[in-house]
């Protein structure tokens, strides 16, 4: 017959007590905050790509790889835009926000001095676009207050 071990043996699983799985969605509140300080900080790239992120509400790996010419028509962005989705492989339809477009062309006229044809481009040279790892980094850090602590449901 088999001895159950007692638990001194095993180490202490290392996600113990921490929310795993599927998170609460941010708030309002949450999501003007992010925004506010996000402005306030002048960190265009991030307000854009959070921004677009709200109104699209796409996965993270058909976010990084936006091109210009899907949101713009030129030198105007577009009112909607249409991405096909790189898991389902199904088109998906989003408008784009006055707000949305507004921080778009401040980070546009940032991005066209490089001739990127990524919206959001990576600064390795040997990388097209941001990765989705520098995509949770970025939305990590503004989900966190000054102290290190979060102040937002999901962790």
């Amino acid at each position: 017959m088999l001895a159950r071990p007692d638990g001194r043996d095993h180490p202490q699983p290392w996600n113990k007590g921490l929310l795993v799985g599927q998170k609460k969605p941010l708030q309002p509140k949450h999501v003007w905050s992010i925004r506010v300080r996000l402005e306030i900080a002048r960190m265009w790239r991030d307000l854009a790509l959070f921004n677009l992120a709200i109104d699209s509400k796409l996965r993270a790996c058909d976010l990084v790889k936006l091109r210009v010419d899907e949101v713009c028509l030129g030198a105007k962005i577009r009112d909607r835009a249409t991405i096909v989705q790189k898991k389902t492989g199904r088109p998906v339809q989003f408008e784009i926000t006055e707000q949305t477009r507004t921080s778009l062309e401040i980070w546009l006229r940032m991005l066209r001095t490089t001739g990127s044809r990524y919206l959001f481009p990576s600064r390795l040279h040997a990388r097209p676009h941001l990765s989705t790892r520098q995509w949770a980094f970025v939305t990590g850090r503004h989900r966190r207050t000054p102290h290190g602590k979060t102040d937002m449901p999901n962790g």
